[in-house]
């Protein structure tokens, strides 16, 4: 029969993740930035009746609200990080967040290629000096924004780094130090990037066209720069989507609990065994375990407690043979 746990309080925090205020203004102010200059090239693309200038604005556009919605995850998380409702806390609301981000950054690099294919099938006489004052600007402006969200993104790692040497200690891989980033900062950074990166591409495509008249040169850039978008946004894709699904039973913590029980004094069996993660670099289990001796929940906790990322852990001990 199921040993009874050892009685704890009815009301306790599960608030797992502290959350990341400073990446919270600091997204907030490059979404502002970011809208802005959007607005400018818009109307200034309207005004001027410049092509090249109202589809920038477009593209910029589709950054705008991803950065938006990174803002908003950031709001909603912080507000109701203490409502009873969210199980594991609302950090997951953050990934959510840097999910739906990469999915908007999936849709930029498409309407990159179709742009790209329709100007290499039907070019167009390109405005240089226009276009590379426009792409100068772009590219000032996510210069600005990387610098706005620098502070966010070493705070993040500062923060994390008291529980990155532990985790070093017993060989953890690449995966488990991705799950330390704020990936909803993440999201930001790979709109930001790729803004950068795309302005880069279409200044030396432009120059390169006004230089040496290659006009097919500033297509092909753009599709370079929707193969780099995709790339990145897979990567995110595959990061928040793991952490959504709760596919971390491949996580290295996973072994290490098993090690754990495995090398317990005493005859037990583990049965089941659940891992998922409820913050950066912080997760919570679940186990059943048998053994044929008298001890309590508290005793394999104790045990478990050499694990800091481990920050909420449920037993279950049956006897041996118990149906």
């Amino acid at each position: 029969m199921t040993q009874p746990l050892t009685a704890e309080p009815l009301k306790h925090s599960h608030r797992f993740d502290e959350g990341n205020p400073l990446a919270e203004k600091s997204t907030l102010r490059v979404a502002i930035l970011t809208a802005v200059m959007m607005v400018v090239e818009i109307t200034g693309g309207w005004y001027y009746n410049s092509m090249a200038l109202l589809a920038d604005g477009w593209h910029m556009s589709s950054h705008t609200v991803a950065l938006g919605l990174s803002v908003f995850a950031y709001v909603y998380a912080r507000k109701y990080a203490h409502d009873p409702r969210f199980s594991f806390g609302t950090w997951k609301i953050e990934v959510l967040g840097g999910y739906t981000s990469a999915i908007v950054l999936v849709m930029v690099a498409g309407l990159m290629v179709f742009q790209s294919v329709e100007r290499l099938i039907s070019p167009s006489a390109i405005h240089y000096d226009q276009a590379i004052a426009i792409a100068i600007v772009g590219l000032l402006v996510n210069l600005a924004s990387a610098w706005l969200l620098k502070d966010g993104h070493h705070h993040d790692h500062g923060h994390d780094h008291g529980h990155a040497h532990h985790e070093h200690a017993h060989g953890h891989d690449d995966h488990t130090q991705h799950g330390h980033h704020d990936l909803n900062l993440r999201s930001a950074y790979m709109h930001v990037l790729a803004d950068a990166a795309t302005s880069v591409l279409a200044i030396i495509a432009l120059f390169g066209g006004k230089i040496w008249g290659v006009s097919w040169l500033d297509p092909v850039m753009g599709l370079v720069g929707a193969v780099l978008v995709s790339t990145w946004a897979y990567g995110l894709l595959r990061d928040t989507g793991r952490v959504l699904l709760d596919a971390e039973m491949n996580a290295p913590v996973v072994d290490e609990i098993r090690e754990v029980i495995a090398a317990s004094p005493i005859r037990v069996q583990l049965n089941d065994l659940h891992v998922w993660r409820v913050g950066k670099g912080k997760f919570a289990c679940i186990l059943s375990l048998a053994t044929d001796n008298e001890v309590s929940p508290e005793y394999f906790k104790q045990q478990l407690s050499i694990h800091e990322e481990l920050v909420h852990i449920s037993i279950e001990i049956n006897q041996f043979g118990a149906q």
